[in-house]
């Protein structure tokens, strides 16, 4: 998708560096070169190369101000590329249309399996063509391209898919089943034992 954006690319790069702890010494903190920490994939954490172009749809990844509706999952749409901050503009809920900076933030991931704590400096974004159902719930969109390579698997997540469209006209599904073969139909989990004492 983003090869298909004709506009210049610009890559940011991350600065990550080894935090100094009471039990970590520092041969142990020697150890963990530049190279290694940028090839690091943590949850929330944005990429080591972040390639962005103006018109670039994308996922905010942390809260940074919420009463300017910069909130976790906030997604916006780049409009300009700096050097120190990114410039875009709000796409949904009540601040849709506001253009606000986006600044590069100094993140701590809180990965259990990482037996030491690293900085990572990046601007806190993600390119976001596309979006799990659970990051779509409280959003309104126009357009809704649903893949069902799998049936919903909760109570009500179908329903949270199909409702973020505002017209139905906007709605596609692609439905597979386990061949892999399209179908025009899925099974929609409902616990029919809540109406069980009404």
């Amino acid at each position: 998708m983003s090869n298909m954006n004709v506009a210049e690319c610009r890559t940011y790069f991350s600065s990550d560096s080894v935090c100094p702890t009471e039990g970590t010494p520092d041969s142990v903190a020697a150890l963990h070169t530049p190279e290694f920490l940028n090839g690091l994939k943590c949850s929330g954490v944005p990429n080591h190369s972040l390639a962005l172009k103006i018109g670039s749809p994308v996922m905010l990844l942390r809260n940074i101000d919420h009463s300017a509706g910069l909130c976790n999952d906030m997604r916006l749409i780049i409009s300009k590329l700096g050097d120190h901050v990114v410039e875009a503009k709000i796409l949904f809920r009540s601040h849709a249309g506001t253009k606000v900076l986006i600044p590069r933030l100094s993140l701590t991931p809180s990965d259990p399996k990482l037996l030491f704590k690293f900085q990572w400096r990046q601007f806190p974004l993600m390119l976001s063509y596309a979006m799990t159902i659970n990051k779509s719930q409280g959003q309104t969109l126009f357009t809704v391209g649903l893949l069902l390579k799998k049936p919903v698997f909760v109570h009500g997540q179908l329903y949270v898919a199909l409702s973020r469209v505002s017209n139905p006209n906007g709605l596609k599904l692609l439905i597979c089943n386990d061949n892999g073969e399209y179908v025009s139909s899925t099974s929609n989990v409902v616990y029919k034992e809540v109406f069980n004492n009404i």
